[in-house]
């Protein structure tokens, strides 16, 4: 259930309202908006009366909400943004594009990509301090020297860092340097690191699980809003098919189901999805039309060299080429880059 509060209320009202539900025995979550402040209630709703609550002064309506993802519901409100600095925001009519190396590797070859990134018109640099891999003798990153060389490079080019959180231990030390948290596909589930970035308000990068359900991805999602951090981003990554020509296959159809299902972001890996570089401007510029908020892609100053998927890179060249031709794809859908 969610309580609709009326436009321009004070958030004394609000408050008024968390308290009632709060000695119902229910879980209220107070969502601030821009015009109007809205509560979510989680428990049995069966306990409450809904005459009473919309006898409350400054209740404008209540409202059921039959979805298992409550927070996550579109019912909530309408088409949110996530803030990742002042003048940086998700979901948006800016594209958040987000590209970098996979992995960190020097410092060297961090600034080099994040200053091509950046001239061609990228906003947040990516950079995997911490890999989960697939096999434990691969390269797993540098870890807190790789968080240190974002850093670096942040003061250097102003560029918000985009960074993987494997280990609920860590959250706070990779907080101290990352803008987002991105959880991988293979934590998407990992439910007690989900909840520990829900105690932070760091905003939260959340892919898609290799074989996920939308609705598994939203209930994911749902962990990170109910323990207290509304700031989550979702991000379409491919899914495991019977396909063996591409790295994982784009669920396009993802975009317009979630943006309809859901008031949270929306951007698409195509690097990850595509696994080969040749396939990912196309399926970048897919996911644009399709209408996704931005995009996270690999780009490497040698991409061969790279020490993590070498084959899905774009080099510089392919980078500056692609964000021209999403200038255009984004102007045709009334979106900027």
């Amino acid at each position: 259930m969610i309580i609709v509060m009326k436009e321009s209320e004070s958030k004394q009202s609000a408050l008024n309202v968390v308290e009632h539900v709060k000695e119902l025995g229910l879980e209220p979550v107070l969502l601030e908006g821009t015009e109007r402040n809205v509560i979510a209630v989680i428990g049995d709703e069966r306990i409450m009366d809904e005459h009473v609550l919309n006898a409350m002064p400054g209740v404008e309506k209540v409202m059921p909400v039959l979805a298992p993802f409550k927070l996550a519901s579109k019912n909530i409100r309408g088409q949110s943004t996530v803030q990742i600095t002042d003048d940086i925001e998700v979901g948006g009519k800016r594209l958040a594009i987000m590209a970098g190396n996979c992995a960190v590797e020097t410092i060297e070859t961090s600034m080099a990509t994040a200053q091509a990134v950046q001239a061609a018109g990228g906003n947040i640099q990516r950079g995997g301090a911490y890999k989960p891999r697939t096999s434990p003798y691969s390269f797993q990153g540098l870890g807190t020297e790789g968080l240190e060389i974002l850093t670096e490079v942040k003061k250097q080019t102003g560029m918000p860092i985009i960074t993987e959180i494997l280990d609920p231990r860590h959250v706070e030390s990779v907080a101290e340097h990352a803008d987002i948290m991105q959880v991988g596909t293979r934590n998407m589930q990992n439910y007690e690191l989900l909840r520990e970035l829900g105690n932070i308000k760091k905003p939260v990068l959340l892919k898609r699980g290799m074989s996920a359900t939308i609705e598994e991805f939203l209930m994911s999602a749902e962990y990170v809003l109910s323990s207290g951090n509304p700031n989550v981003i979702l991000c379409e990554r491919g899914i495991r098919t019977y396909e063996t020509a591409t790295r994982n296959t784009l669920d396009i159809s993802a975009i317009p189901v979630l943006k309809e299902m859901t008031h949270l972001p929306v951007i698409v890996d195509p690097s990850h999805a595509a696994g080969k570089r040749d396939y990912v401007p196309a399926l970048a510029k897919a996911a644009i039309a399709a209408g996704a908020d931005g995009l996270l892609m690999d780009v490497h100053p040698e991409p061969p060299k790279s020490m993590v998927d070498p084959d899905q890179a774009l080099t510089f060249d392919q980078f500056t080429e692609l964000m021209e031709d999403i200038k255009k794809i984004a102007e045709a859908v009334g979106r900027t880059v």
